[in-house]
């Protein structure tokens, strides 16, 4: 099932209850395994807690470890940066699901990381019977 999202320039985006209502239904109470994809080669995945100050320190930590520079990519579209995030934060995550409700920690939510927007994002979500 799709997701999907309207972003700003750079963003975390807490996707828990999207992605909880999602997996409820697909998963009819089973328990199993969900997959969250995102399609583009600028955003990202994690879990993580979603505290705002957090949200803001993980973009300016990205950057920061990613410094803008002089990348070949850029002469193409200039966002060089956001792919090398996205390359080492990664492009999905896997959470657990138990009776048809996903399982995370207790500070715990899915984080969805815009590196290049504002843009329509698409996110993909699948649940596992396993």
């Amino acid at each position: 099932m799709m997701l999907e999202l309207n972003t700003k320039r750079r963003e975390v985006v807490d996707i828990t209850e999207k992605v909880r209502k999602i997996v409820k239904d697909l998963s009819n109470g089973k328990s199993g395994i969900a997959v969250i994809f995102t399609y583009h080669t600028t955003t990202a995945l994690t879990v993580n807690e979603a505290e705002e100050g957090l949200m803001d320190d993980i973009i300016n930590a990205l950057f920061s470890i990613v410094p803008k520079m002089e990348y070949k990519h850029n002469r193409i579209d200039n966002n060089a940066e956001a792919h090398i995030i996205a390359s080492i934060v990664g492009n999905s995550v896997v959470v657990p699901v138990d009776n048809g409700e996903i399982v995370l920690g207790t500070w715990q939510r899915i984080l969805f990381i815009e590196l290049d927007g504002p843009r329509k994002r698409k996110i993909h979500v699948k649940f596992l019977n396993i």
